[in-house]
């Protein structure tokens, strides 16, 4: 998820992450902001917000788990919109995504 601060929304976009940051991957332990999951959040509607993301594999067993988790963070910090998650599948997830502070919490640093 990349944040530009010309871009219009970048107050909600900064308030989407920090709220995504709150959903940990089960199996992992790790959120799904530094997991490199969430790949856009999309503000331009008024009652919708839209959420590109992907998982670690597409048979993720814990997959509805962390989508209700983002439905819940979201309605929390905007209680006035309707979440709309997106699963993509590309660009597919690899390990290169993950930041830097999501490898020092799987020890990969």
């Amino acid at each position: 998820m990349n944040i530009t601060l010309n871009d219009p929304y970048a107050k909600e976009q900064l308030k989407a992450q920090v709220a995504l940051m709150q959903v940990i991957d089960p199996e992992l332990g790790v959120n799904i902001i530094d997991l490199g999951l969430v790949y856009a959040v999309d503000f331009s509607s008024t009652a919708i917000i839209r959420i590109d993301m992907t998982f670690s594999t597409p048979h993720c067993p814990l997959g509805d788990a962390i989508k209700q988790g983002v439905v819940h963070a979201m309605t929390t910090a905007f209680p006035d919109h309707k979440i709309d998650i997106n699963i993509v599948w590309d660009p597919e997830w690899n390990y290169d995504m993950i930041t830097e502070a999501g490898k020092q919490q799987l020890g990969l640093d």
